[in-house]
């Protein structure tokens, strides 16, 4: 009777262990999934590859998968969207277009033209 029981043991470790690598293996896509990222498939079909090649890709896609944001995009950046900058630097050229059309037609007014002269100046 022992026997059957160490073998069912044996049976599960090895089913835990064999589907345990499998969902050690979806991280990666799952936090793709997550974030939304453009690479979701391959991502995902790269994990799978990654489990006969004795893990080496692993690594490299949890990079992949942690390197992209839809918020921020790739990389490193302040958590803002580029339509945000962009509508920030509309709004400063517009600020800076007023500022200047105040300046020139306040130069107008200062600028006092002189009255025409009758005299000829003798050259």
């Amino acid at each position: 009777m022992l026997d059957y029981f160490a073998l069912g043991i044996l049976i599960f470790a090895g089913l835990f262990l064999f589907y345990g690598i499998i969902l050690l293996h979806d991280i990666p896509y799952e936090i793709a999934v997550h974030r939304n990222h453009p690479h979701q498939d391959a991502i995902h079909a790269t994990g799978w590859v990654s489990l006969f090649t004795l893990h080496a890709l692993w690594p490299f896609l949890w990079i992949w998968a942690m390197a992209y944001r839809e918020d921020r995009g790739w990389g490193f950046g302040d958590g803002k969207s580029p339509l945000s900058h962009i509508t920030q630097l509309e709004q400063q050229l517009a600020e800076l277009q007023g500022r200047v059309e105040r300046l020139e037609i306040s130069a107008g007014k200062n600028r006092q033209t002189p009255a025409p002269s009758n005299s000829d100046g003798g050259i």
